[in-house]
């Protein structure tokens, strides 16, 4: 899936090949290199023609194939250090440690050994979800360029970098420590916030069903001694004879959580498009969202070892809740047991629950059913994955796709009988055309 290639998309280039060994993809890291000098190269092609030529006179009792072998003997004693590097150190930079996909990931080594000059030469062992675009060697410093292709918590890749002395002979190789990066997702386009029928008693920007100091009018009421008369309803008091005052509806700020479905990551055989990969993004645009106005937003992903954070506002909270879901891909690794329940903690009272789901694992129904028996709001995004490929004529394959096809609307149908309203979000297209049955009436609650 991930290949080395020219920052515009073009083939890689010479230097690359030659780093990743004319691999283009993630691979296994090789063993550790052995400690200490060996011969370069250069010394074992030189040796070998001169043991050649040696043999060859011996079995063929030619002097003159002696002259064959001096050649190559002279070079190499001609070309050995008087002083090759026997230490040496390196550092590394990661610019930056953190980034968005698409984004280019710069890796600086510096070299720093004793003897003369040297030459280095890369051995690159590619990462999951980046890409080698460039190579740049120095005297003594490496320069790596990646790009970053998907969200998640990536290891870069150990490094096997060969210093050479100047001629070439003689070289010691050293390991470089993989490093490691995280990419953010880019956040989907949202721009809806419902919200639950009881809204916690917070100050926010949304109409709450309670009276309050809020600004938009709701009715009036009769005025009581001790209360401000700033708000005096004049026409109904001229009507009634009596001092009436304007009746605002109180403004609360939301408690919403983003329930990350991580069991599993689905593909779609027609588009490539994986599964895990729009829950993320559309969990991110509606934290977003929420965040825009001032609510309280918090993120809990279960699948394998269940992950949460805490509701909470302001703007860099949108970058915590990003960083805490990274874990749940990391290398492309998945814990196989997961957790059905969330940590109390995780669900503050009134909060709605928005779960971020393929619905191709029967145990998210345990985390739903456990989030209803706590007497939370939980709405379903459901995230399609595509019909499995059935080859023409494959009766087996077909019934097995009607059976999956039952199967996926007998969940529907459950969570819906339930109470729990099921929204369907197709990749590409707003969150907000999912969500927009819900501005009907709040979450919770009748219909206005």
């Amino acid at each position: 899936m991930t290949g080395a290639g020219a920052p515009g998309g073009g083939p890689p280039s010479a230097a690359v090949l030659r780093a990743l060994e004319g691999r283009t993809g993630p691979a296994q890291a090789p063993p550790p290199p052995p400690p200490g000098p060996r011969p370069g190269e250069r010394t074992l092609r030189l040796l070998t023609v001169a043991v050649v030529a040696l043999a060859a006179a011996l079995l063929t009792g030619r002097a003159w194939l002696l002259a064959l072998a001096a050649g190559p003997l002279v070079l190499l004693a001609l070309s050995l250090p008087r002083a090759y590097p026997r230490r040496v150190e390196t550092s590394v930079d990661v610019t930056p440690r953190r980034c968005f996909e698409g984004d280019t990931v710069t890796v600086r080594i510096a070299v720093a050994h004793d003897g003369g000059e040297v030459r280095l030469d890369p051995g690159v062992t590619l990462g999951p979800g980046v890409r080698l675009d460039e190579v740049t060697v120095g005297r003594s410093s490496l320069t790596l360029r990646l790009t970053a292709l998907e969200w998640g918590r990536w290891s870069l890749g150990p490094v096997d970098l060969d210093v050479y002395d100047a001629g070439g002979t003689v070289r010691r190789s050293v390991r470089v420590a993989a490093q490691e990066v995280a990419v953010f997702p880019y956040a989907g386009r949202s721009r809806f916030t419902p919200v639950p029928v009881r809204l916690p008693q917070r100050l926010g920007e949304h109409t709450a069903a309670q009276y309050g100091e809020g600004v938009e009018l709701i009715g009036v009421r009769q005025w009581e001694p001790g209360e401000r008369q700033r708000r005096i309803h004049w026409p109904s008091t001229t009507r009634r004879g009596a001092v009436q005052l304007h009746r605002f509806a109180a403004e609360r700020a939301a408690d919403t959580v983003m329930l990350i479905d991580a069991f599993g990551d689905v593909v779609d055989p027609a588009t490539g498009v994986s599964s895990l990969d729009e829950t993320v993004r559309a969990a991110a645009g509606l934290a977003r969202a929420y965040l825009r106005t001032h609510d309280r937003v918090g993120v809990v992903s279960v699948g394998g070892a269940t992950r949460w954070l805490q509701p909470q506002a302001a703007d860099a909270a949108f970058y915590r809740i990003v960083e805490s879901v990274l874990d749940v891909r990391k290398d492309r690794g998945f814990d196989a047991p997961g957790l059905q329940q969330v940590p109390p903690p995780a669900l503050p009272e009134g909060a709605l629950v928005y779960v971020f789901t393929p619905l191709s694992d029967a145990r998210v129904l345990k985390v739903l059913r456990d989030l209803q028996a706590r007497a939370r709001r939980p709405v379903v995004v459901e995230i399609p994955s595509g019909d499995p490929e059935v080859e023409p004529g494959d009766v087996a394959g077909e019934l097995g796709l009607r059976l999956w096809h039952a199967d996926r609307a007998a969940m529907r149908f459950a969570l819906r009988d339930s109470g729990v309203p099921v929204l369907r979000h197709t990749a590409g297209e707003p969150l907000d055309l999912a969500l927009a049955p819900l501005l009907s009436g709040r979450v919770g609650g009748r219909p206005r």
